[in-house]
């Protein structure tokens, strides 16, 4: 299975987010574990690096970019992504360039936190928990 994880599911691991980090480390881990390939776009990638470089510093940044590279699949944000979420008129800008970059990259489901920013579309949307139970009960 694929499936894009959002950034904020990627920080509630990375920042040890109290009340998030659980579900959101379980789908780490299935990746991690190869169970399931998970897709990163490689804005969240910068988006990441800015973020903990601005709360803890660049080594510790710089660690976060191997950990995601060496687990996540990275796909691209080109033009016709870019495009499309821009055309989308989403109400967040950052959730339509996740939501194209999952249609481009073949995600069967976008795991997120902020569920209700994307509109219905042809790739089913879920948060952290709610995957976690339906891949718990797939087994």
């Amino acid at each position: 299975m694929r499936i894009l994880v959002d950034t904020n599911v990627l920080l509630d691991v990375l920042c040890a987010r109290e009340g998030f980090y659980d579900d959101s480390a379980a789908i780490w881990s299935l990746a991690e574990q190869g169970k399931l390939t998970g897709i990163i776009a490689a804005v969240s990638v910068t988006n990441i690096y800015y973020i903990i470089r601005r709360f803890a510093d660049h080594r510790r940044a710089m660690k976060a970019m191997v950990q995601l590279r060496d687990i996540f699949t990275l796909a691209s944000c080109d033009a016709q992504v870019m495009n499309q979420a821009i055309d989308a008129r989403m109400p967040d800008f950052e959730d339509a360039v996740q939501y194209f970059t999952a249609v481009h990259a073949g995600a069967q489901t976008i795991v997120t936190r902020n569920v209700k920013h994307f509109a219905k579309g042809s790739v089913p949307v879920a948060t952290p928990r709610e995957f976690v139970g339906a891949w718990e009960q797939g087994r």
